[in-house]
């Protein structure tokens, strides 16, 4: 990976995004201390996590891996069990995680029975044990039913506002921008972009689409509102975020408006804004 510079602050919850191979995987492996830089240095909760020292640290942190995978022959109850008693937990609250991620009822069933949503369920309950203080989640809702996500993104918030800090890296994002604070958007080792959702959008100077309803021809003649008409999509107006407001009065001043549709540029055309900008200057390096 290129050098970068990044903070993660008690109680945020940091979105990581990129293509395969853009390395989100390594970034949380240098986080766990399971590889060392090779150059600059990585601190967590005032270590440096590839340290003897850090060991105790490792009670504090939880780790969701893309691929989760345990042991075929054990019980949900055993697996959830074995892991809490190696991170110096009782079995009671093995049970009690289970019964958060929603598989007490196959507890006692062997893990080669499970779904991979139920995998899924159980890999989140390990992640989930002795309440971490830096949580780090590798596509955590693969397999997951939308109902298990929302109840997994209840459990996200609850430990932000315990103080929790989160690190989430997830290819659906629509269903991510509500729950994190900042993103971190990655290409071929490369930090391309950084920041909230308002601070990437003004950055990539994304418009809002605003669509009135019945108003068409009075839009058009509205010389205010007409140079906003997109060229591609009917009755469709291009508006950049610091026009949007004295745009929006005009169109309340038209007799025939009906509706208005709103629509700021979400997480994934800011992803694809970034990721599109950093392939074009490639292009040029190349070209030259």
């Amino acid at each position: 990976m290129s050098a970068m510079t990044m903070t993660l602050n008690e109680g945020e919850v940091l979105g990581l995004f990129g293509h395969n191979g853009a390395g989100k995987t390594t970034m949380m492996k240098l986080i766990l201390g399971v590889i060392s830089p090779s150059s600059g240095s990585v601190e967590v909760m005032g270590m440096a996590p590839d340290s003897k020292e850090a060991w105790h640290c490792r009670t504090k942190i939880g780790y969701l891996p893309e691929n989760v995978s345990f042991y075929e022959q054990l019980t949900g109850l055993e697996v959830l069990t074995y892991f809490a008693k190696l991170k110096g937990f009782s079995k009671k609250q093995a049970i009690d995680l289970l019964e958060q991620v929603g598989i007490t009822h196959a507890m006692k069933r062997q893990v080669k029975t499970y779904s991979k949503g139920m995998r899924q369920r159980l890999g989140l309950a390990q992640a989930f044990i002795g309440e971490p203080k830096l949580l780090l989640l590798d596509e955590p809702t693969v397999g997951l039913d939308p109902i298990a996500t929302g109840d997994f993104y209840q459990t996200v918030d609850q430990l932000k506002s315990n103080g929790s800090s989160v690190i989430l890296c997830s290819h659906v994002l629509p269903g991510v921008e509500q729950h994190i604070d900042r993103a971190m958007i990655l290409s071929s080792g490369k930090l391309l972009a950084m920041g909230t959702l308002s601070e990437l959008r003004q950055q990539a100077d994304l418009p809002v689409i605003i669509k009135p309803k019945g108003s068409h021809d009075a839009v058009a003649q509205d010389s205010k509102l007409s140079r906003f008409l997109s060229d591609t999509c009917q009755n469709t107006l291009m508006v950049p975020e610091h026009e949007k407001l004295a745009v929006l009065k005009q169109l309340l001043m038209l007799d025939d408006l009906n509706d208005i549709q709103l629509e700021s540029a979400n997480l994934e055309k800011v992803y694809r804004h970034f990721l599109s900008q950093h392939e074009q200057q490639q292009t040029r390096g190349q070209s030259q």
